[in-house]
């Protein structure tokens, strides 16, 4: 403020002055210049500020759907991470959660702009097209609102960070785990989600640049199977495509859909090999059976946690990751260590109800 009431004085008695030479015009305006870079700033930051409570910071959350059991374990970690983190820094943390009931790319691109609108602080994002989402993510970084995506990135923009797996590495992972229960040979098809999900994208394609250099193995023909993210559509679209196709040996899931219901699986198990996605309880029941033969783990809850702890960095210490894609590395869980995984779900659940 100082220098803003040094320069406004300047530039009045420059202006009042009736000197016309160009040195004292260039004077002017250079000074005028700096009188609205000034002014600039001091809106800017005062639309940033009005963002930040000294005691309550309010950060939206948005899933993919409200229907996807992941997303609700990312929803726990969040909750967790408001209580742990807010109180170790004084402050109250508030989530708001407006993640679609079913996945809509264009319902979570009002959500964030009604979340920055609304004047919070952050944004944790899991985008379901990235190029609906992102023009909506920009909007609210301009407008002074922190934002970072998990499990789906938006690569193109303003966010300032990603939390979540490298799915590419996802994707060639599965396709290895899948080439060594089968013996590096068979027919293979893979179960791919919502087509437009940049995530999921990125690991059908990792699978099938990876499954090129197993010669005895082969995907199906048009063997790529999308569907709506429900477990319901999800299994429906894995049974008619095994009756049509009893040549089909092995199974990618690149999400896990079809395992979060019961009965999903009408074959005897061990008869159709599968590697899958994440570990939540309902999978490892399937692990348990033989129908699954190798889960490739997501931390789910800790999309949520470390979402909301790195926004909170940013928004109360103005800290920024030194590495703007902060991979979490799977776990691979078999039945060897699947009572040793399913603590950590223990623990999570746990965390939450005490934070409840």
């Amino acid at each position: 403020m100082e220098l803003y009431e040094r320069i406004k004085s300047m530039k009045l008695k420059l202006f009042l002055n009736k000197g016309k030479d160009a040195n004292t015009m260039k004077h002017k305006l250079v000074l005028l210049f700096c009188l609205l870079l000034i002014n600039y700033g001091q809106i800017y930051t005062q639309d940033v500020s009005n963002k930040v409570d000294a005691k309550k910071v309010t950060i939206g959350i948005i899933g993919k759907s409200q229907s996807n059991p992941v997303f609700i374990a990312a929803y726990a970690g969040a909750r967790v991470a408001a209580k742990e983190i807010g109180a170790k820094n004084g402050v109250e943390v508030i989530i708001d959660w407006k993640t679609p009931k079913t996945e809509n790319p264009k319902e979570q691109a009002l959500a964030v702009e009604q979340l920055s609108r609304s004047g919070v602080a952050g944004i944790a994002v899991a985008c379901s097209d990235a190029n609906i989402l992102t023009p909506s993510i920009n909007k609210a970084v301009d407008l002074g609102t922190q934002v970072v995506c998990f499990d789906a990135d938006a690569p193109k923009s303003k966010r300032f960070a990603y939390y979540g797996s490298d799915n590419a590495e996802f994707g060639r992972t599965l396709m290895k785990e899948l080439a060594q229960v089968m013996n590096e040979n068979g027919v293979v098809a893979i179960i791919g989600g919502n087509k437009n999900a940049p995530n999921l994208q990125r690991r059908v394609q990792a699978v099938i640049e990876e499954l090129k250099n197993y010669p005895s193995m082969k995907l199906l023909p048009k063997g790529v199977f999308y569907h709506e993210e429900l477990p319901e559509k999800a299994s429906e679209a894995v049974a008619r495509a095994q009756k049509a196709n009893p040549q089909i040996g092995g199974w990618v899931f690149v999400g896990g859909w079809p395992l979060w219901m019961k009965n999903a699986i009408k074959w005897e198990p061990g008869k159709v090999k599968i590697v899958a996605c994440d570990a939540l309880p309902s999978e490892l029941e399937y692990l348990k059976s033989g129908h699954i033969q190798v889960l490739i783990a997501q931390g789910c809850f800790l999309w949520g946690y470390k979402s909301v702890e790195i926004l909170l960095n940013k928004i109360l210490k103005n800290q920024t990751p030194t590495e703007e894609l902060i991979v979490d590395p799977p776990t691979r869980v078999t039945k060897e260590n699947l009572e040793e995984w399913s603590l950590n779900w223990k623990k999570w659940l746990l965390k939450e109800a005490v934070n409840q």
